[in-house]
């Protein structure tokens, strides 16, 4: 159940993050930035971000059980 928890974290930190940085035009290097088309709608996503925020966010929620 953490997991899934942190999941939705992780996607919600690569959301603002990628929304605040990639809108100003930049990829921000190693953050590797880049604009996702989902149907109709356009978001800016970063993996390295997802993975590293998840990852955190698990960590955390495991160290308080």
């Amino acid at each position: 159940m953490e997991f899934l928890k942190a999941i939705t974290l992780g996607a919600i930190l690569s959301a603002t993050v990628g929304l605040l940085i990639g809108s100003q035009g930049t990829s921000a290097g190693p953050l590797a930035i880049h604009l996702v088309s989902i149907a109709d709608a356009q978001i800016y996503w970063s993996w390295p971000v997802f993975l590293s925020g998840s990852g955190l966010a698990w960590g955390l929620m495991l160290l308080q059980r």
